[in-house]
């Protein structure tokens, strides 16, 4: 069968890490953080049905990433039960942030804010991609984890579901519990979902982590150390700031 070049799963352009349209990628996922950033007030003023329209079309992309996704598998003939559930912690994410954008859900966002972020983030930056631009693989692999960021920081930032240290907990006992349950599945399957039974085969954080399964320690410290310093980072060391400047305007007063 001849495919389109575009959504051939055999003979496409290799993804090649941190090339041209890699680095403009990640630019361009850059600039919609900070654009929302810049723009969260703004968007705090819009009416509760013009945010709540906001959320479904953002959670329509979500699941489309995935269902497209699906679709293609099967479409190039390539679906299979050890490599093609959405069983990543990306793929969990993606349609759990989708799940949350419907429900405001305060747990939802605590377990995902910092695992959901971080792990989009190693992801972009180090993909397990074996596909160029302009792939359809390619443009739907970081459509679907710039949502993920997206949709994360929006429930903070615009919606105000605030993170405290509890949500470095949550992150943390949502990562263990879902490599648990993935595990589990990948013993019985022969699969390999999270890199829970040996590294990918294409470069990525793992690889300064040490052998297996040492690796899986690594991860735990890793996401313990990155979750910690984005909330400190992001969330406490502003708010702080923010309440000298008011404790000193009060002064003034």
């Amino acid at each position: 069968m001849a495919y389109p070049p575009w959504l051939d799963p055999y003979d496409a352009e290799p993804f090649i890490l941190f090339s041209t349209s890699h680095i403009v990628s990640i630019s361009v996922i850059t600039a919609l953080i900070v654009l929302m950033f810049l723009l969260r007030h703004h968007l705090r003023s819009w009416s509760e049905r013009a945010r709540r329209i906001l959320r479904i079309v953002l959670t329509c992309i979500m699941f489309a990433c995935e269902i497209v996704l699906q679709l293609w598998y099967v479409y190039g003939g390539i679906w299979s039960l050890q490599t093609s559930l959405p069983l990543e912690l990306c793929s969990l994410s993606l349609l759990l942030s989708a799940l949350l954008l419907l429900t405001r859900s305060r747990l939802l966002h605590s377990a995902l804010l910092f695992a959901g972020i971080a792990g989009a983030l190693m992801a972009i930056l180090t993909p397990n991609l074996g596909y160029g631009y302009a792939h359809f693989r390619f443009i739907q692999f970081f459509v679907a984890h710039a949502c993920i960021i997206l949709a994360l920081l929006y429930m903070t930032w615009v919606e105000q579901l605030r993170p405290s240290w509890r949500s470095v907990a949550g992150s943390m006992i949502f990562v263990n519990v879902a490599a648990l349950i993935v595990y589990i599945v990948d013993v019985m399957l022969d699969a390999n979902y999270m890199f829970l039974r040996h590294k990918p085969s294409t470069p990525s954080v793992l690889d300064m982590l040490g052998p297996y399964p040492m690796y899986i320690l690594g991860e735990e410290i890793l996401a313990l150390v990155l979750f910690s310093l984005m909330y400190i980072l992001l969330f406490a060391i502003p708010d702080r700031l923010k309440h000298r400047v008011k404790k000193g305007k009060s002064s003034a007063v």
